[in-house]
């Protein structure tokens, strides 16, 4: 997912857009404003008298009848067993956001001072918990990826897996920040979570420790095929340190001459919108597009590719997977649209949609969707994702009795290399 960090810049923070899939994460804090709504009959209106409500606001276009929600809070305060002890602004908090979740945007949240704050912290640094980017795909709370070397991934859990329940509440109507909350927790506890996977005749319960979780941004290596040395680059997140590190496993790339690249954007699920712009740079010419932001009226702002080309005529292959969101699929989906670069893999994701973190007055925070990302051949990844040129499934039983290396995925990836080299040398 793409999330828009505060206190930058305009242009600097039309560029920006952050996290996952996001869908949020289990790396970021949830909220714990609760929901309220109680709508009243029209039958018997009665007039309700409110005081002291400050910068009321009217809109005489305003098509809705906000005489029902002063109704229900009347009815709320004067007769609920909690109502007398229930804070105005609490409940103020509470209907926004039942505001937000009537848009029925698991990617649109508000956030209450108390924890916009933390909201901040968490996507800028370290943080608890069990290490996997979740969000909700048809109304339903999955893992959209273990992050690597986490509890999440050690436990088992992958991506697409079906979260049910949650130390055995169900998760039937949670929202992804509400998920988050309760998933989070002291270090070294542990949380149940219910899961359920493709394939399975039941849901299975996996009990996480939960731990001090830091992101992995790369790691790479040459495999040796057929007499030809081939980059396999494996990039676990669009966080700040990937142009750097990407940069200097790109030169020893250059330097030891590879044959070609295969780059892994598996469970990979995105981060930084430059950072992805700044990969593209590597392979597609100074000022191709790399993605459109496009909002709602029409307009559009255009990410345009800057950086050295020093990659493009090297021959490259992607591979993808359902962990695969938000700045991977821009990536991947460019390099195909830009290079006919080959993807491999499963569908990705799909999370294909811009956020924006506004400040409140009061210091709450609405992480509020604002746009689509559109690929440069006009393709709209949201909710459909990147269906790769090769499909590749990866099942359990094809796992079983085998190798723990066994990687049928990337098996293909360089195989179609292999013969995408073949065909540059002709």
């Amino acid at each position: 997912m793409f999330t828009k960090l505060p206190e930058l810049s305009k242009e600097r923070a039309k560029q920006i857009a952050f996290y996952f899939f996001l869908i949020l994460a289990v790396i970021i804090i949830g909220i714990s404003a609760f929901y309220f709504g109680y709508q009243s009959g029209f039958k018997n209106p009665k007039t309700v008298t409110i005081e002291n409500i400050i910068n009321a606001k009217t809109d005489e276009e305003l098509q809705a009848n906000f005489g029902i929600f002063w109704e229900a809070w009347d009815m709320l305060k004067k007769e609920h067993l909690k109502g007398e002890d229930s804070k105005d602004q609490d409940l103020v908090y509470g209907a926004i956001t039942g505001l937000v979740n009537s848009l029925k945007d698991p990617n649109t949240s508000f956030f209450p001072p108390e924890d916009s704050k933390k909201f901040v912290e968490d996507v800028t640094g370290n943080f608890g918990g069990i290490g996997a980017e979740i969000g909700v795909r048809n109304e339903q709370l999955v893992v959209i990826a273990p992050l690597k070397g986490n509890p999440a991934e050690k436990a088992g859990l992958k991506a697409g897996d079906k979260i049910f329940a949650i130390n055995d509440k169900s998760t039937q109507g949670i929202d992804v920040n509400e998920a988050v909350k309760i998933i989070r927790g002291e270090i070294g506890t542990e949380v149940k979570l219910t899961i359920f996977r493709d394939g399975w005749e039941k849901p299975r319960d996996f009990k996480i420790a939960r731990a001090n979780i830091e992101v992995p941004t790369l790691e790479w290596n040459l495999l040796e095929k057929d007499g030809k040395e081939l980059a396999h680059i494996k990039l676990f997140s669009f966080n700040q340190n990937a142009p750097v590190v990407f940069y200097k496993a790109a030169v020893r790339v250059l330097l030891g001459k590879a044959d070609g690249i295969i780059l892994d954007l598996r469970n990979d699920p995105g981060g930084f919108l430059e950072v992805a712009v700044n990969i593209a740079g590597w392979f597609l010419d100074k000022g191709q597009v790399v993605a459109k932001e496009q909002f709602r009226s029409g307009n559009e702002i255009i990410f345009r590719a800057n950086g050295n080309e020093a990659l493009k005529n090297i021959p490259t292959v992607v591979l993808i997977n359902k962990g695969s969101a938000s700045a991977s699929e821009i990536l991947a989906g460019t390099l195909r649209a830009n290079l006919g670069i080959k993807l491999i893999g499963t569908n990705s994701f799909g999370k294909g949609t811009v956020q924006e973190l506004r400040e409140l007055s009061d210091g709450s925070k609405i992480k509020l969707t604002i746009a689509h990302w559109v690929l440069p051949d006009g393709t709209i990844i949201d909710e459909k994702g990147i269906k790769p040129d090769y499909e590749v499934e990866v099942k359990e039983e094809d796992l079983k009795d085998k190798d723990a290396k066994y990687d049928p995925q990337l098996d293909k990836a360089v195989e179609i290399l292999l013969q995408e080299i073949k065909n540059k040398a002709q």
